[in-house]
């Protein structure tokens, strides 16, 4: 036993196997709510939602046991939300793509990421990236997501005449409303797995109001769905064309995944004290950057979206966990999940209404970073973040805001501002809006 636990960086002289497993524990309670997410959202594209529950676990059981052997590190990863609603209400449904190649863009994206780690120059990507929009691009998809979920509950309607609009009240709007009210009071209070629980209180209160469905053959117990209907269900044809758009696509993917990824580990890490004081550094770094690569591509070929490291790890580092073992207990937690899918799979998207919406909420927290004296700086960051609503896609807002940074920059006198890299970048989102024509 004794040799196992070092094998995931566990010291019984520094670490407590409890304080550990409890660690694990918290952060499976927060993060599981997109078990219950991500077979709604992906769904939407026509992929079978059983297949998709069954994907998303095996994808976060890979990607997070490479964390726990590889990295040692208490991080768990599964499908990340905000790049699974751009995968299938922006590359699919809004985009035209289908489902095969939205999954071929995540799986090259997950190679080239592999590649990146291998080669250490993830960080060449991200420093090419104003900081200023590194934090827009989080609020952005903050946005984003809030507005989904608030679609999704029937909160929100479209009109003709303002082009979105409030709803008439009804069972599914109202359900969604408490979903959100109840989670809010929840996080408010620091109760551990809120989220989770919020969807799962709104999923029994919708079931005598009809919002929640349940089959005549429901069971609480069963197999996990076959994978088959979406593994390995790839079409390269675009990327073999070399789609100036579908290429922007794979570049978006990567760069939401570099950020989320860094972003959780750097701060997560700095905040908990996981920071080596002399270097500055994150022990393991680049092999839990692995993980999620490996993840990333995994997912793909079972049939997800893109695999991060997840904001929610943050619930259990800060309830002790310091090595692999509590993201080694989030994967046995996973596990008898997965024979619980029937009840996962007959969750209404209004009782999932409060998770997307209250992490919108959580990612609107960078915009305090934004520079809003430099009108240079902001005016792109708010560029971004609206034009990711309004387009209904994230990679036109990063085109636009990264656009808008460019000329306002030159524009201004400040061209010294800008990297080689940047420019570069400049020329091929400038070609993507030309191109067609000509």
């Amino acid at each position: 036993m004794t040799k196992f636990l070092s094998l995931l960086g566990f010291d019984p002289t520094k670490h407590s196997v409890k304080t550990e497993m409890m660690a694990g524990l918290t952060t499976f309670l927060t993060m599981s709510y997109i078990l219950a997410v991500n077979p709604i959202i992906l769904s939407a594209t026509g992929m079978d939602k059983g297949a998709v529950f069954s994907a998303t676990v095996i994808a976060a059981v890979v990607a997070t046991l490479v964390m726990a052997f590889y990295a040692k590190l208490p991080f768990a990863l599964a499908s990340g939300m905000g790049i699974n609603a751009f995968f299938a209400y922006t590359l699919v449904l809004s985009m035209g793509y289908s489902w095969q190649e939205a999954l071929t863009a995540v799986f090259v994206e997950g190679i080239t990421f592999i590649l990146l780690t291998v080669f250490k120059v993830r960080e060449a990507i991200v420093n090419c990236i104003p900081l200023n929009l590194r934090y827009s691009i989080s609020v952005g998809i903050g946005l984003f997501i809030t507005f989904i979920g608030l679609k999704n509950g029937g909160i929100v309607v479209s009109n003709p005449a303002t082009l979105t609009a409030l709803c008439s009240w009804n069972a599914t709007s109202l359900l969604a409303m408490a979903g959100i009210l109840l989670g809010a009071v929840l996080l408010a209070l620091k109760v551990r797995g809120a989220l989770f629980y919020t969807i799962l209180i709104m999923s029994v209160v919708g079931i005598p109001f009809g919002v929640t469905q349940i089959p005549e053959n429901f069971t609480l117990l069963s197999l996990p769905s076959s994978i088959e209907p979406i593994a390995f269900k790839f079409d390269f044809s675009r990327f073999v064309a070399l789609d100036i758009d579908y290429l922007i696509v794979v570049f978006t993917l990567l760069f939401m995944d570099i950020l989320d990824t860094i972003g959780t580990l750097v701060g997560t890490s700095t905040g908990a004290g996981m920071v080596d004081k002399q270097t500055g550094k994150i022990p393991h770094l680049n092999r839990a950057m692995m993980a999620d690569a490996i993840g990333t591509t995994v997912g793909a070929i079972c049939g997800t979206s893109t695999v991060t490291t997840v904001v929610e790890s943050t619930t259990g580092i800060m309830e002790g966990g310091r090595t692999g073992l509590t993201s080694f207990t989030v994967v046995l937690l996973f596990l008898v999940a997965m024979l619980f899918s029937p009840i996962f799979l007959i969750i209404p998207a209004a009782a999932t209404t409060s998770a997307l919406f209250l992490v919108g909420v959580m990612m609107l927290r960078p915009i305090r970073h934004i520079e809003f004296d430099d009108f240079t700086e902001c005016m792109p960051c708010f560029v971004t973040i609206i034009m990711m609503p309004f387009t209904s896609s994230i990679s036109e807002g990063i085109v636009l805001g990264m656009l808008s940074y460019i000329f306002i920059k030159v524009f201004t006198g400040r061209y010294k501002e800008l990297s080689p890299v940047v420019y570069i970048l400049g020329v091929l989102f400038i070609f993507k809006y030309v191109a067609p024509l000509l």
